[in-house]
Formats: structure tokens, sequence, C-alpha cells
């Protein structure tokens, strides 16, 4: 039997995963994944579900409703991609990462039916969880989107509650080169009769949500229309952030990036459908006697603890001050320009350690960063990222000037070694460069 290392390589290499080699992992369609299904007997039809979709803010807003069902009493199993350290971070129940020897088992038992359908590495690690979240019992579990919605191999499932956070270009080649494709292949998750919440929209992409929603008779609701949060400020003693609401007062949230503000609306607003859809569903909403307030207080205020949710505008180090984050598109970067700029004005000099993966706008984003910082360009360990020598020409032509390494835990040691005290350490560009960071912190 291979040990669990040598069962995560076989994985990688068997079913290849997309965050590792790019389109040649994707898979269009569900005839795997139903068949997956079907040899485990339907797990997923064992609990019940939440389904979350978007371009930016899905995985936020997951573990957020995670940890709200969680502060209420339930047994929840989490699903989300990528991770950052571990494989078994993408699959949770309450926080707890799915056993090693699981993973093992479970592909020590289950190849000689699945290697004949040549699964992708998500087709079959999605598989796994909902096996897994069947056989220990979970009541409720959220389920992040991998890419898209509509074909995507989650899809199967029949939500109590569908969540689209937003659209915004990203992987257009799969997925379509407007905002409508884009959203049409999200508005997939739409469900007959299931409620379904929309963070953000605009003209084109609400009338695709409109349409679909109608045809599948789902109430639907446009977060932007109800702004349950008022405004937003960084918390300067622990960098998380607080909020001024409209019905709840004031509410603290561990995850501290300005983006935040419009994820945390979104979690508002679902509020009351999901209470609704569980009442209706005979489920109990608290089984703990808590207040339904307390609940949310908790969920936000603690929900890297009790889902292990890392690289949201991660603290790493204080003197010198050192943040990480896994905003990978020009969507994400709009936000997190802003907020380093903001954060630079406190420290003295901003070092940035960056990289990007190769299909994303690299341009429009270097254009975002500041030219007056110092720059350690680098790559991570996956082969979609940007060679690190093509990065440095492309920074240079944006007026970025730096210097090239090949691993993210080189740059980083070289960035420490030149930052004073005061200084301000950004890491980000891709989730793969924080993934990498957090690896060589952990052997570090």
């Amino acid at each position: 039997m291979m040990n669990y290392n040598q069962t995560i390589d076989y994985l990688y290499n068997a079913a290849p995963a997309f965050e590792k080699v790019g389109a040649g992992a994707y898979k269009e369609g569900l005839s795997n994944t139903l068949a997956l299904d079907e040899h485990f007997n339907h797990p997923h039809r064992k609990f019940h579900t939440i389904h979350v979709a978007g371009t930016n803010g899905k995985g936020s807003v997951s573990h957020t409703l995670a940890a709200l069902l969680q502060a209420a009493g339930h047994r929840v199993g989490l699903y989300t991609s990528p991770h950052l350290v571990d494989f078994c971070e993408r699959i949770r129940i309450n926080g707890q990462p799915i056993e090693k020897q699981y993973v093992v088992n479970f592909v020590e038992q289950e190849r000689d039916f699945f290697e004949p359908l040549s699964p992708s590495f998500f087709e079959l690690t999605t598989a796994m969880a909902f096996k897994y979240f069947a056989e220990n019992n979970v009541d409720i579990a959220v389920i992040e989107v991998g890419l898209g919605g509509r074909l995507d191999c989650t899809n199967i499932i029949t939500p109590l509650l569908s969540v689209i956070t937003n659209i915004s270009f990203d992987h257009v080649g799969f997925l379509g080169d407007t905002l409508a494709k884009i959203a049409r292949e999200k508005a997939g998750i739409i469900k007959y009769n299931v409620p379904v919440i929309v963070g953000e929209y605009n003209k084109d992409t609400r009338e695709v949500f409109e349409e679909v929603a109608s045809k599948n008779n789902s109430h639907i609701v446009f977060a932007s229309d109800c702004q349950y949060v008022i405004s937003s400020s960084v918390n300067t003693d622990t960098l998380g952030r607080d909020y001024i609401t409209r019905c709840f007062g004031h509410l603290y949230g561990e995850l501290g990036g300005d983006y935040q503000e419009k994820n945390i609306n979104t979690f508002l607003n679902c509020l009351i459908p999901l209470a609704k859809v569980m009442k209706k569903a005979h489920i109990p909403i608290i089984l703990n006697n808590r207040k339904p307030l307390d609940c949310v207080k908790d969920a936000l205020g603690n929900v890297c603890r009790m889902t292990g949710l890392m690289g949201r505008w991660q603290k790493i180090n204080s003197s010198p001050l050192v943040i990480c984050d896994t905003g990978h598109n020009l969507a994400g970067w709009e936000y997190l320009s802003k907020q380093i700029a903001l954060t630079t004005k406190s420290h003295g000099h901003l070092h940035i350690v960056f990289g990007m993966v190769d299909d994303k706008d690299i341009v429009s984003v270097l254009n975002l960063l500041p030219v007056e910082a110092s720059y350690y360009f680098t790559q991570a360990s996956t082969h979609r990222a940007i060679p690190v020598e093509r990065l440095c020409n492309i920074a240079l032509n944006c007026g970025l000037h730096g210097s090239g390494y090949n691993s993210v835990k080189d740059a980083y040691a070289a960035a420490l070694v030149n930052a004073n005290a005061n200084d301000f350490i950004f890491v980000g560009g891709s989730s793969y460069v924080v993934a990498d960071l957090m690896e060589a912190l952990k052997n570090n």
C-alpha cells in the first residue's frame, strides 16, 4: 500500500489537477462525476448542502457560512479548493481536515474502479469529499464550485441555497469571453425552486441571473440591492475588520481585506433565506440554544480558527509587517492595490514578492502596482506559473524594477533581508505563491 505522500503524488499524476497543469486537466461534462456518484451510491443525497460559486470571494463566503452553521451547533462539511499547504485542507468537517489515512484507503480501495474512467483530479476529489461527508454523518455541507458552475462536477447536488458571489473575467478560455457568458456558466448552479443569492452584478449579468432564476422558479436576491453593511474599516489592533451594519449593529470580522466588505454583505444577505429553507426542510436552525446574532458574531470573528481558512489578507509577521493574500486576478487586485497603498502609508518602504499564473491579465495587474516599491519576482511550484524571466521582462515594460528568484522561498528570504523593522512586505499574485510561502514557513 502507498503511504500518504505517495498517494497524493499518484492523484496528481493519475488524475491531473487544473492548478498543476492547467487546461490539460479540464474535462467538460459530468459523465465521470455521475459514474463515480453511482458507484458510491449517491453519497451527496445523504446530507444537505449549500452551493457557492463566483469569480472572487467564494472561498471566504463558503468558510464564513460553514463557521455560522458550526456556531449554531451543526456538524458541517466544507469542500473548497485549492489547498495551500496540504491536500487534506480541501475536505473538512467542523474545521478538521480529512484524515490522511482516509485518503490513502480511498485510493487503494477504489482505484480499480476509477482508473478506467481517467477522471480529473477534481472529479475524483469531489467524489471523495461527498463519500467522506456521507460516511461521517454531516448535517450540512458547504460546497464551493471548482470552475464555472454549469458543468462543474459539484453541480450534481441540489442545495438548500445557491450563492454566486460575483462575476469577473477569469478562465475565459473555458467560461466565455464576455461577462454575460461567464454569468451563464455560473448561473448553472441555480436549481429548481432553490433560492439564490447574487453578491454583485452589472446590467448584462443581472439579466442572465434573472432569466435563469425565473426559468427555475428560484427566488433571487441581489445583495448589492440590500446593503446590510453601511461601512467598514480596518481594525488597527488586529488587522481584522470592523463593520457598521443595518439590523446587526457593530460586527467584527477576522478577515481584514477591503474586498471582504462585499463578501460580508453577501453573507448577511444569505441569513434570512437560509433560515427559511432550513425551516422548510425541518432542519433546526440552531441546535445549541444560542442567540442567532451571537452565532453570526462568532462566525465572523473566528472564521479562520473555526474553519482553517488561510491566505486572506493574512498577517505573517509584525516587524517588518508581512501580509499575504491569495487574490489572483484583476478584480481582486483592484482592491488589493488600494489596501497595499493605504497600509504603506503607516509603514516604511514597501517590498512586494510577486508571481502569477499564465492565464491571468498580468499586464493590467502590474499596472496597478506602485513603481516605488522593491520587487522580488518569482514563480510558484506549478506548471502554470509564468517563468520568472518572462515575468521580470513584462514587469520592466510596466515600469516595475526588481530581481528574479526561482522560488517563493528565496524571494521571501531576500525581502526579509532587505526590509527594515518598520517596512511592509506583501506576498501574493497567485494562490500558489501564498501556498509556497506557507510551505516554506512550515518547514522553516
